[in-house]
């Protein structure tokens, strides 16, 4: 496992975002572990985060002139992300969504820079693709180019047929989705643990069970 996507799992389990159990999916599927990136909710973890994020996309070599980050979470991690990437030398224009349109001041439901030329979507996971959709229509709409998402972790399992959610994207609108870290790179972490063999055979056979039937492609993980 690369050190860039080991250190991110070890991050995300300390952090608590990551937490091992039975907890039901929004699928309704009863899984060994839970991801919730609302919990990177500091100022030092959300800049921890932002630089993991900066580095995928920096590495990831995908083109793009503006970063967009959907509604809510989007918010703090598009922000947190562009801070990141002008760190590192990149700066770069960002907006987002509001869920309900403003009737006044500017009005509309976009905040921030003006949405023109390619975009890069930002997100947390892509559990159904639904908060992509959205991106994706609203980006067109608005005479912007979606070229690709960007998340922090590749669950890796079907969505509504057998790819992963993050497959259908790129099958849909022929965009790459990447990844800080997938489900196989949390295997590899509990691998390594002497305390994390049994939570490891559980989310094995959770993967084994629900996952997408080829690996993913367009994926920035390492």
């Amino acid at each position: 496992m690369s050190n860039h996507a080991s250190r991110f799992i070890a991050f995300a389990v300390e952090q608590q975002v990551i937490r091992f159990g039975e907890f039901k999916t929004k699928a309704g599927r009863l899984s060994p572990y839970f991801f919730n990136a609302g919990l990177f909710n500091t100022g030092a973890s959300l800049h921890t985060l932002s630089d993991f994020y900066a580095d995928t996309i920096l590495e990831s070599g995908v083109a793009f002139d503006f970063l967009f980050g959907p509604a809510y979470k989007g918010i703090p991690l598009v922000a947190g992300i562009a801070m990141a990437l002008a760190a590192k030398g990149r700066d770069t224009p960002f907006c987002f969504n509001r869920k309900e349109a403003k009737d006044h001041g500017e009005g509309g439901t976009l905040v921030g820079a003006q949405p023109a030329g390619r975009a890069l979507i930002v997100d947390d996971v892509i559990s159904a693709g639904t908060s992509v959709r959205e991106s994706v229509a609203l980006l067109r709409h608005s005479g912007a180019i979606p070229v690709g998402v960007v998340t922090a972790l590749d669950r890796m399992e079907r969505g509504a047929t057998a790819l992963s959610a993050a497959q259908e994207v790129t099958a849909t609108y022929g965009i790459p989705v990447f990844s800080i870290a997938t489900l196989k790179h949390l295997l590899a972490y509990l691998e390594h643990r002497p305390d994390g063999q049994d939570t490891c055979r559980r989310v094995a056979g959770y993967l084994e069970q629900y996952g997408a039937a080829t690996s993913p492609t367009g994926s920035g993980s390492r």
